[in-house]
């Protein structure tokens, strides 16, 4: 019986851990995404259009900073950029 009791204690540290571990491994992946899609998205916006971009008819407000955006493509990359209109 106290053996049993010994193993069940032992088990639960050992998922207490697992848990623990888990939670910071989630907390490190969750900061990670949002430092790597802030970086992303602050990188296309500007107050000069690159040189290879081109205009698109996608224009639409961002509710964020409330400004109305224009959508510029780059037919070489595949990248855009967002220009206030």
């Amino acid at each position: 019986m106290g053996l049993l009791l010994l193993w069940r204690k032992k088990l639960n540290i050992m998922l207490g851990r697992i848990n623990l571990l888990f939670l910071v491994g989630l907390i490190i992946i969750a900061v990670l995404s949002w430092l790597i899609w802030d970086k992303r998205y602050r990188k296309n916006h500007g107050e000069n259009i690159p040189k290879g971009y081109i205009a698109t008819n996608e224009v639409f407000h961002d509710p964020v900073t409330n400004k109305r955006l224009r959508v510029y493509y780059n037919p070489l990359t595949g990248d855009r950029f967002y220009h206030e209109n």
